[in-house]
């Protein structure tokens, strides 16, 4: 049986914690950080938890993590 491929944007994206829950960086900070207020910009740094919603498929993405 051939090896099974993760998924590189995904394990780019996504870290499991050693208590086993995944966590993710903050949606926002990419691009127009000129207009938004600090507050705001502080607001998505940093990183946080995955909904246990998703973790059945980020578990397929990534199946050796």
């Amino acid at each position: 049986m051939p090896k099974m491929k993760s998924h590189k944007g995904t394990a780019k994206r996504y870290k499991k914690t050693g208590s086993g829950k995944w966590v993710r960086p903050k949606a926002g900070s990419g691009h127009h950080l000129e207009i938004k207020s600090s507050s705001r910009k502080r607001r998505y740094a940093g990183k946080t938890n995955v909904d246990p919603v998703h973790a059945k498929q980020l578990a397929r993405l990534l199946p050796y993590s």
